[in-house]
């Protein structure tokens, strides 16, 4: 199908249906490209007893080289068919590549320790390069971001408000930071966080009493643990042992030669009074850690940038009316 224009000149009767023709075509196809997005906070989910929650990963990213990298440009354990879809429209704006993850969660039900990506009861092998990779990651300070129920996984932080070594009760202050620390160094040496600990809250919504309950899933967090392999003892049916108390020791990734690890993680839901509507509150309020120098300076540039051209416009226009 053509579509020909005339000039106004030619046909002033049909000037405005020209001016409109072009906007509503526009618009039907922005219609047509955000009829698979939602706004988050309006479309719930409800969950039932044993439904999957799938968790998704995000990306990487690091304050210190504000370059992002997608979830696997690292060797993590992959499903049998990886899947890349956005949640919504501001996720496309960010150029987040949502993709699906392995792991395995259903409502409400715990998962002490589940074993990725094993076969036969092996663990994973870890080239030189992708060791070399996984330490560059952890030495750059990159961050792991994942998603459930469109809610980005958090870490805890308790930090004591009170600095006071001689007072006993020290008060705790908990605060959050986006997404968990993909490993640690200490002593020039490099550890990975190969376990996850999930802890997921939820609601539990007032029903009546012929029908069954239904679930949502309000706040989403994640402790990172680093543990060797001869700690995890893991059996056939992908389930492991998690070692007691603090005798283990953390997982080092030596980038000078191959190795072998075991990725684990483990479930546990809590129920939460936080209604769905203010699921988001905790994340609105949470302070980020991380400076970034980088969107700073950027954004610094652009102002100064903008200003110089604003001044110059203003000179040239105030020179002539002079003239």
């Amino acid at each position: 199908m053509r579509i020909f224009f005339t000039s106004p000149q030619s046909n002033p009767g049909l000037s405005s249906e020209q001016d409109w023709l072009p906007w509503s075509l526009l618009l039907f196809s922005l219609m047509c490209e955000t009829s698979a997005f939602y706004v988050p906070g309006v479309a719930p989910i409800n969950f039932h007893q044993n439904d999957p929650v799938e968790i998704k990963a995000v990306k990487l990213t690091s304050s210190r080289t504000q370059l992002p990298y997608e979830y696997y440009s690292l060797p993590f354990c992959q499903p049998s068919k990886i899947t890349y879809k956005a949640e919504n429209l501001g996720e496309v704006l960010r150029g987040d590549r949502i993709v699906n993850t392995p792991f395995q969660v259903l409502m409400n039900s715990e998962k002490k320790c589940e074993v990725l990506c094993s076969q036969s009861n092996k663990p994973v092998t870890l080239t030189v390069e992708q060791s070399r990779l996984v330490a560059e990651r952890i030495t750059e300070d990159y961050y792991v971001h994942l998603i459930a129920d469109n809610l980005p996984v958090a870490t805890r932080l308790e930090l004591y408000s009170n600095r006071d070594s001689d007072d006993k009760k020290k008060e705790k202050d908990v605060q959050f930071e986006h997404g968990y620390r993909l490993g640690f160094t200490d002593v020039n040496k490099i550890y990975l966080h190969n376990h996850l600990s999930f802890i997921l809250y939820y609601h539990r919504e007032d029903m009546e009493e012929d029908q069954e309950h239904t679930y949502r899933v309000v706040r989403f967090e994640v402790i990172p643990q680093s543990i060797r392999l001869e700690d995890l003892k893991a059996d056939e049916k992908s389930s492991c042992t998690l070692p007691e108390g603090t005798n283990s020791s953390p997982q080092e990734i030596d980038p000078t030669k191959e190795n072998q690890l075991y990725f684990t993680y483990s479930v546990h839901w809590e129920e939460s009074d936080i209604k769905w509507a203010s699921r988001w509150d905790t994340y609105l309020t949470m302070s980020d850690v991380q400076i970034h120098w980088f969107s700073i300076i950027n954004s610094v540039v652009v102002v100064f940038f903008l200003s110089g051209i604003l001044s110059m416009i203003i000179i040239r226009t105030l020179r002539k009316d002079i003239a």
